[in-house]
């Protein structure tokens, strides 16, 4: 089977509450250097058959129209290796 990897992030503009109060968390826990934290999420889908441009069609409409909210997310799409 072949895994492919939907990764959904808040676009650039749009504030990141979440990732912020990580930011905020991280030095009182020790972990200082970091300057920004974007929350987001990852999809791994398994496939039944190959991964070709098909198929990648197929997952990008997916993540358009249901993993995604396109108005303020971002998302990529991508074969992971070893698969």
């Amino acid at each position: 089977m072949a895994r492919v990897v939907v990764d959904v992030m808040l676009k650039p503009e749009i504030l990141d509450p979440q990732g912020q109060a990580v930011q905020r968390a991280l030095p009182r826990l020790g972990f200082t250097g970091i300057a920004d934290v974007r929350q987001g999420k990852r999809f791994e889908l398994e496939l039944e058959g190959p991964v070709d441009e098909a198929a990648l069609v197929r997952i990008r409409e997916a993540a358009e129209t249901f993993l995604a909210n396109t108005v303020i997310e971002d998302f990529t799409v991508r074969v992971e290796d070893g698969q």
